[in-house]
């Protein structure tokens, strides 16, 4: 009703453009309002309000921070006109319509129900109000928020801005590792918002009131994504340039690692070391030594230090003692080894212990995930980590997707890899590191699919997620902790399966190399329930975590055939997508072509470049036919399509829309897919297009079927193998579909047409 009562106002356009809690792209926060349109000049603007209900505040000594009373108690949040500002200033950073096609942002606040009393328009956040104005009671009736809307939005939006803005790319984010250099050299890489700007003006605070004699730790809790290491080097910045002796510590020396080869070359090496620190440094550093010590990661800190792991009492105790002002960020869900006693409680002990004051925040806005708090709350329900109300995820907010082989899966983070050097591929450490003492032999071995590839451990180490070649390389959980890729593809391997909806671990099935579950032989002679539920923990956080290394999308095979079932079964696409889908395989079974939905572009006859640009769109029922070798198909009635940015055309690739419900636990009725016409190597385990004469299909008709292939093998006296039986599985919830046996007799008469890359 407020914004009612603003837009009643004659000289707005009717025709102005409207969003309501818009989600800005790759974050978790929304914009309550916004307006388009042209102003005088006929320039286009985008108007963006921040709405509150509050009625008072109180001011705080920190910059762009006001206390708030809520129903639960008194909090710091941030002024409204930052917020305001802050989120105009994600979307021009994210989104190539704003940045680039010349819309005009103008950021304000409303808060229709508080009076003006002088607080919350003191002159302390007069800088942040300039850049974004606030309006407050009363300030409608007197026509102020109006003509600030009417400066910008004088005539209406017949451009459809917001259209615009909405199907516009995504501007890939910027990662902290590139920004670097620009946040050490003084630019403003990150605009900090909501509570990342609340830790970080705490922080400072903070800082500058610890002494010898007023030792303060700040304890910040915070998930995947949440910016607890934007946070940590923002501050490592701020204090050096007002002279604190200051230094950023992690345990894992992998982020160390990437941080200090990005700073090669543009800082002195002893400046670099200056800034960065293992977190066994410590043991024999005077008392005080330190204005600040920021600590990432503080899940991770263990006991004792040095190579043996015999030095010193303990890390949290060592690292408070060398500093005025500890600040530890961790999140105890990505405890991963037997030796991480980076926990709240143990933090809070010794400071208590040591009598040093603390204070507790958290973290809790999502920049990685493409922003989905939503994937967040799914995984740690699926893994069974904690109940959460997220039993589906909508992969439409985040994309996730069980992949069927792991040749698939490599070919995906190869083909993402080759935008930006950004995709990753992981694993469980189930497979011993074989090629540490043979460099030419691989490690993880897959011998079913014809898949092997070596773990990473040797030749880039701590630099493999920057590294150019390390694509064709496994990373672990020791090599990319505390780091972040746009995509990452993971392996899970026999350490974590899923027997009848519930998610068991095994570490006995971890390699005898990790060193993770280095303990728990030891203690599983002494107490087994406490041995058994460590391993359990650091397993399933370990998989949490390799999950949670994408900010854009992650993409996983189980080697466990119900383990993958059980996270196909817990994924739904939106309800538009799949009613899109039902429209268009409607469409088609009436022949109705001009409503077939297709998710990529036609390509007209002059711009096809067959297999460079596109490949051609095909009907199933004779795609056996068609496609008996991987011939170019040139005639004029070929359709062409274009592939989504992760799908490189090439020879054998074709599309086309799969009908019926056989398959719809991975394609749903409707949907468009990419195939590979006459695939090599294995097939177990992939979902093909197969013909047999026995074969007649209830959705597809004719002689093929799109099922998933299982088969048995036998060795024959001459060293050669026969089909001992083949297999064609539905996978569906629709019991009814049967499956398909071919015993010895028949199985040679199966031919393979094509198999499934993936659901477009």
């Amino acid at each position: 009703m407020s914004v009612a009562k603003v837009l009643n106002d004659e000289d707005i356009p009717d025709d102005s453009g409207v969003a309501i809690e818009y989600n800005i792209p790759q974050t978790g926060k929304r914009i309550d309002f916004m307006l388009s349109g042209k102003n005088e000049e006929h320039q286009d603007h985008l108007v963006i309000v921040e709405l509150k209900q509050w009625s008072a505040v109180k001011k705080t000594d920190k910059d762009g921070i006001v206390a708030v009373r809520f129903a639960e108690g008194e909090a710091e949040v941030s002024h409204p006109s930052y917020q305001a500002w802050s989120y105009a200033s994600l979307l021009e950073n994210f989104n190539e319509a704003v940045y680039e096609g010349g819309i005009h942002l103008a950021p304000c606040a409303y808060l229709h129900n508080y009076a003006s009393d002088g607080v919350l328009t003191d002159d302390f956040y007069k800088d942040h109000i300039d850049r974004a104005p606030v309006f407050l009671k009363g300030d409608v009736e007197k026509k102020k928020l109006q003509d600030f809307i009417k400066k910008y939005v004088k005539h209406g939006d017949k451009d459809a801005l917001i259209y615009r803005i909405e199907g516009s790319r995504i501007r890939p984010s910027k990662g902290l590792v590139d920004s670097l250099i620009g946040l050490l050299s003084g630019n403003d890489e990150f605009v900090l918002v909501d509570d990342q700007k609340v830790v970080f003006e705490n922080a400072l605070a903070i800082a500058r009131k610890s002494s010898e004699k007023s030792k303060q730790v700040l304890i910040v809790e915070g998930g995947p994504g949440t910016g607890k290491s934007v946070v940590a080097i923002n501050l490592l910045v701020f204090l050096t340039k007002i002279d604190f002796v200051a230094k950023y510590v992690t345990k894992n020396a992998a982020p160390r690692a990437v941080f200090e080869r990005k700073l090669t070359g543009s800082i002195k090496k002893t400046a670099i070391s200056n800034l960065f620190s293992g977190s066994g440094a410590f043991t024999k550093t005077s008392e005080n030594d330190f204005d600040a010590l920021i600590v990432d990661e503080a899940h991770r800190l263990n006991e004792k230090s040095g190579l043996f792991g015999n030095l010193g009492e303990n890390q949290i105790k060592e690292l408070m003692a060398a500093a005025k002002f500890s600040i530890f960020f961790l999140d105890e869900d990505q405890r991963v080894t037997f030796k991480d006693i980076g926990r709240k409680s143990e933090i809070i002990r010794w400071a208590t212990a040591s009598g040093v004051a603390v204070t507790q925040l958290k973290l809790a806005s999502q920049f990685r995930c493409n922003g989905a708090d939503g994937y967040l709350a799914w995984l740690d329900n699926t893994l069974q980590i904690r109940d959460t109300v997220n039993e589906k995820l909508d992969t439409d907010e985040f994309d996730f997707q069980v992949i069927d082989s792991p040749q698939t899966l490599r070919e995906m983070i190869v083909e993402r890899n080759k935008v930006s050097n950004k995709a990753r591929m992981v694993a469980g450490y189930c497979w011993d590191w074989v090629s540490r003492r043979k460099p030419k032999q691989a490690d993880v071995i897959l011998s079913e699919y014809g898949f092997s590839m070596q773990w990473n451990l040797t030749k880039d180490g701590g630099l493999w997620v920057m590294a150019t070649e390390s694509v064709n390389e496994i990373g672990c959980i020791h090599t990319c902790q505390g780091l972040e890729v746009d995509y990452i593809g993971v392996i899970v391997g026999p350490d974590m399966i899923v027997r009848d909806g519930k998610v068991i671990t095994c570490p006995e099935k971890r390699s005898r190399h990790d060193k993770s579950l280095s303990g728990f032989k030891n203690l599983l002679k002494f107490n087994q329930k406490k041995a058994r539920d460590r391993a359990d923990s650091i397993i399933r956080n370990t998989y949490r975590t390799l999950m949670t290394r994408g900010m854009k999308g992650c993409y996983v095979y189980f080697t466990d055939d119900e383990t993958a079932e059980f996270f196909r079964s817990r994924l739904v696409e939106s309800d538009e997508k799949q009613a899109k889908a039902s429209q268009s395989a409607k469409a088609l079974v009436s022949g109705d072509l001009a409503n077939v939905i297709l998710p990529f572009e036609r390509l007209e006859r002059h711009a096809v470049r067959p297999y460079v640009n596109c490949v051609p769109l095909v009907d199933l029922k004779f795609a056996a036919g068609v496609f008996g070798d991987t011939q170019v198909i040139t005639d004029n009635e070929t359709t062409w399509v274009t592939l989504p940015d992760i799908f490189r055309p090439q020879h054998g690739l074709f599309v086309a829309q799969v009908i019926g419900e056989s398959m719809n636990r991975r394609i749903p009725n409707g949907a468009w897919c990419l195939f590979r016409i006459a695939p090599t190597g294995t097939r177990q385990g992939k979902v093909v297009v197969a013909q047999h004469r026995s074969i007649h299909d209830p959705d597809l008709g004719g002689s093929y079927t799109i099922k998933v292939y299982r088969s048995e093998k036998k060795a024959a006296a001459d060293g050669e193998w026969t089909h001992a039986r083949i297999t064609l599985k539905p996978d569906s919830t629709d019991t009814s579909y049967a499956d398909l046996d071919f015993g010895p007799d028949t199985a040679e008469g199966l031919s393979i047409a094509a198999e499934l890359i993936a659901v477009l």
